[in-house]
């Protein structure tokens, strides 16, 4: 059975393994054309429903974001320009691990789950009915 002090160990290494893959397909995404190139898969859920699943529009903003373009970004998956810092914060409790446990209790509570949750689910419907 592995210890904890060997699990932390392993979890810090394929966080950075999964930072480095990150970088290197954000790259690779960078460098070759756009979304409007047909590289980019297409939504499962949009293409069956005709409706704009929760992270419809991410891989534009994604785009955006390297390219600067923050505004555009925000227009492509406003939620999702929204998750960015959050998504740092978890990374960063997790990496930090026992030394923060007021964030990781935070990060970790059903409150907080139960918030993103509603949060996704709304804006889903939001952006259905609006077409935002």
């Amino acid at each position: 059975m592995m210890q904890s002090d060997d699990r932390l160990a392993l979890c810090r290494r394929l966080l950075f393994a999964g930072v480095i893959i990150a970088g290197i397909v954000l790259c690779c995404l960078y460098f070759f054309k756009g979304p409007e190139s047909g590289l980019y898969p297409r939504c499962m859920f949009k293409m069956l429903t005709g409706l704009s699943c929760p992270g419809c529009g991410s891989q534009r903003a994604v785009h955006a974001m390297m390219e600067g373009d923050f505004k555009a970004a925000f227009g492509f998956n406003a939620l999702f320009m929204l998750e960015i810092p959050l998504l740092g914060l978890l990374g960063i409790s997790r990496l930090l691990g026992n030394r923060t446990p007021r964030l990781q209790r935070l990060l970790s509570a059903r409150f907080f789950i139960l918030f993103i949750l509603t949060t996704i689910i709304i804006w889903t419907i939001v952006r259905n009915i609006f077409d935002v």
